[in-house]
């Protein structure tokens, strides 16, 4: 009886522990939503968090929702290799901070704003793109584009295309470029210098 007894409970823990994994991982189009609803939150409160207050609160949700090592890595493209492993770090953990504040900085009002989603597609590279909307009052639509690949068990945001333009490919154009002319220290400090300005609009 004492057998049975063990044999169900430990089954019941497996199927619970099962459905709890399953449970907890998230489609691509769940992981922008969730995203997006984070930002809509943020612009609610926005005057009232202050630029500081709106970072704080999209500090874990960009990390989360995105790759930032990996777009770090494909921002600098082939150079990356050529970095040394403290400048590498160096790169990610500004290059995280710099997107945390344009998400602060971008969407720091609320005036009726709110995201739909459209549609998804596969890649042929084993990835997703989630297409949705923006919808402003009065204004036009602006599209986004979220690029998305699978790491480890969760989806998560490679690029964002906003109207066609990418992301990926601006920063891409501009990191190469200052790294190539003026260095890792001067990009860094670039880097930097853009993060103050978002700070302070």
């Amino acid at each position: 009886m004492l057998r049975k007894i063990y044999f169900g409970f430990s089954f019941l823990m497996v199927f619970c522990l099962s459905s709890l994994a399953m449970a907890e991982e998230l489609t691509a189009r769940q992981v922008v939503e969730a995203f997006q609803d984070q930002l809509i939150d943020v612009m609610r409160q926005g005057k009232e968090l202050g630029f500081k207050g709106r970072y704080d609160k999209l500090d874990a949700a960009v990390k989360k929702s995105h790759d930032l090592p990996k777009i770090a890595r494909i921002v600098v493209g082939k150079q990356w290799e050529e970095l040394t492993p403290e400048q590498q770090a160096k790169l990610e953990e500004v290059f995280s901070e710099l997107s945390v504040s344009a998400y602060a900085h971008n969407f720091k009002e609320f005036s009726g704003e709110s995201f739909s989603f459209v549609s998804e597609e596969e890649t042929g590279r084993g990835g997703v793109v989630v297409h949705t909307n923006l919808k402003i009052p009065g204004e036009k639509d602006v599209k986004f584009d979220y690029m998305m690949k699978k790491k480890d068990d969760s989806w998560q945001i490679i690029n964002i295309i906003a109207d066609g333009v990418s992301d990926l490919a601006l920063k891409r154009s501009d990191y190469t470029s200052v790294l190539n002319r003026e260095g890792f220290d001067k990009l860094i400090a670039k880097i930097n210098e853009k993060i103050e300005s978002y700070a302070k609009q």
